[in-house]
């Protein structure tokens, strides 16, 4: 597995945006994910079922940037 979009995110948390991994709990496939995470580019890791929550959260609180 490559891990471009794992740099992606990366430079989306440098440039300041919110980037959210899913966690090793609800993972099918974890390899992704635990690059995000290990690289530092996923401020939040969490379990899939409350990541569109928290996105809804954010995007009604004005609390993320595009």
């Amino acid at each position: 597995m490559g891990r471009d979009g794992a740099d992606g995110m990366l430079s989306i948390a440098q440039a300041g945006g919110f980037t959210i991994a899913q966690n090793k709990a609800t993972s099918v496939v974890f390899g992704m994910p635990k690059e995000e995470i290990a690289i530092g580019a996923a401020k939040e890791f969490l379990p899939i079922e409350v990541i569109a929550t928290l996105l809804i959260q954010k995007n009604c609180n004005n609390s993320y940037l595009l």
